[in-house]
């Protein structure tokens, strides 16, 4: 098995993990890694799910990291900037919580506020449309070449 198999087989099987623990709300994503209880695991845990997610359409789409063509340059700068924005989540999430639970309140101000978890929210679900939609742009892409053949 070449690498880049491996590597997408260990991200994908990350982000599958990840998905599942999510999805079921495991009592894992609420463990505290500190005796104060301000530092969840879940956190780290969907953290690396981000991560993971990106890095498995990277490694799973040739195309995507050697693209041959205007589109799939395209694609791989969206999913190379989802990557970039998956690394980055949890200082950008904390500077916008204030915390790294990332709780948020009504208080007024922009820290830790309504307006800094809509910014939150959008930011974690534009990372994982920026690592999905090149993988459905490779499918579209791939269905179209399919037809024209025929």
């Amino acid at each position: 098995m070449n690498k880049q198999k491996s590597y997408f087989l260990i991200a994908l099987s990350v982000t599958i993990f990840v998905l599942a623990l999510l999805l079921t709300g495991s009592s894992l994503l609420n463990y505290n890694l500190s005796k104060s209880g301000a530092i969840p695991l879940g956190t780290f845990i969907t953290w690396i799910g981000l991560v993971a997610l990106s890095l498995s359409v990277y490694w799973g789409v040739r195309s995507l990291r050697q693209p041959h063509n205007l589109m799939y340059r395209r694609l791989s700068l969206v999913l190379k900037v989802a990557i970039g924005l998956a690394v980055l989540w949890v200082p950008v999430s904390f500077a916008l919580a204030g915390n790294i639970s990332f709780n948020f309140s009504t208080k007024p101000g922009f820290q830790g506020g309504q307006e800094a978890m809509r910014i939150f929210w959008g930011y974690t679900y534009g990372i994982a449309i920026g690592a999905l939609l090149p993988l459905v742009g490779h499918w579209i892409y791939l269905l179209f070449s399919k037809i024209s053949k025929n």
